[in-house]
């Protein structure tokens, strides 16, 4: 069977990766503009820098949950495909053979004069590091306003799977949020999340949960289906 998962920041809070967004909408006292568009880089680039140097340091201290792990046990019978919000290698580092990122990756690099010269990153990242072409370096990160380069191949992963697993994302936000459309009328959908979104349906079973005790009673679930 061909299972989707889609995953968001509720899954890797609970390793303590902040979600950094505040009530206020804030990122770490900054708005979010200021941290996470290309105008921001433009006009203050250390900053952006830093931010990112922040979150990078951080990540390599946490370690993948209960619920990273139990995607990757339903690897045994199934074919699953991640697509994730999520710009952590939580999932890669738990086991996930087939991971997509929607938003980039925290330990990945790119040039800011060539978006295909991308490299494995997990040092800060500075002014003055540069590409083979002597352009500066930046996170490799969709930040807003710009194209998501992996959705079309999202949307195939959805388009193709027998059933959808939905877990610590709201699908509010777009453009993730519009990847539900191309499910099968067919495909069963499991929704995990404490505060849910949806309303269970036949087509839709919801566990009203956090990620770490949610995915694996899907994952058990999944296990006996062939």
């Amino acid at each position: 069977m061909k299972i989707a998962v889609l995953t968001g920041a509720g899954v890797s809070a609970e390793s303590g990766i902040k979600t950094f967004r505040d009530s206020d909408g804030l990122w770490e006292g900054h708005d979010v503009m200021e941290v996470a568009s290309p105008q921001g880089f433009a006009k203050n680039p250390a900053l952006v820098l830093d931010f990112y140097n922040q979150r990078r340091r951080q990540l390599l201290t946490v370690q993948p949950n209960a619920a990273h792990k139990a995607l990757v046990g339903l690897e045994k019978d199934h074919d699953v495909t991640i697509v994730t919000q999520n710009v952590d290698d939580l999932h890669e580092r738990a086991g996930s053979s087939k991971v997509v990122h929607l938003h980039g990756e925290l330990l990945k690099a790119q040039s800011t004069g060539d978006e295909n010269y991308i490299v494995d990153w997990k040092e800060d990242l500075n002014l003055g590091d540069l590409c083979p072409n002597n352009h500066q370096l930046r996170p490799h990160i969709v930040w807003f306003g710009e194209m998501v380069p992996m959705l079309e191949e999202a949307a195939v992963v959805v388009a193709e799977a027998d059933a959808i697993i939905i877990v610590g994302t709201s699908m509010q936000v777009y453009p993730a949020a519009g990847l539900i459309q191309y499910a099968k009328p067919t495909a069963k959908v499991y929704f995990v999340d404490p505060r849910p979104s949806v309303s269970e349906t036949k087509q839709i079973k919801v566990f009203a949960e956090k990620a770490t005790t949610g995915v694996p009673k899907v994952a058990s679930l999944l296990s006996e289906v062939p």
